[in-house]
């Protein structure tokens, strides 16, 4: 009876383990390359309606990025809404062009390189 409380214990023990896992991993960011951008125009604008009538709205970008090595790629990306000029954009990309995610970061948080492409 020990042991099948044991199993029991340890299987949920797992279930909660991966619960926060699953709750605190951003999958979308994980393992990708990153690249930096500078927002200094506002994005294409791309309306689309929902079964519901509600029109929703997309913007797209798409702009010269800078690994942290200065290598630069262009790169085509959507966001919903529209980003704030002059503001610097970490992207999260795999398969070299599909940009994931993003976050805002602040110029010192550029690297080095970056900085110095940016200046420009």
């Amino acid at each position: 009876m020990k042991k099948v409380f044991v199993g029991i214990g340890a299987l949920f023990l797992l279930f909660v383990v991966g619960l926060v896992v699953l709750m605190t991993v951003d999958f979308n960011r994980l393992n990708k390359e990153a690249y930096y951008v500078h927002i200094t125009t506002d994005g294409d604008v791309e309306e689309y309606k929902l079964d519901s009538g509600e029109i929703m709205k997309m913007y797209w970008y798409e702009i010269p990025a800078y690994d942290e090595n200065g290598k630069e790629q262009t790169l085509k990306f959507s966001a919903q809404k529209n980003l704030r000029h002059d503001a610097y954009m970490k992207l999260y990309v795999k398969k070299e062009t599909e940009v994931t995610s993003y976050d805002e970061v602040k110029f010192n948080e550029l690297p080095k390189k970056v900085q110095e492409l940016m200046k420009k």
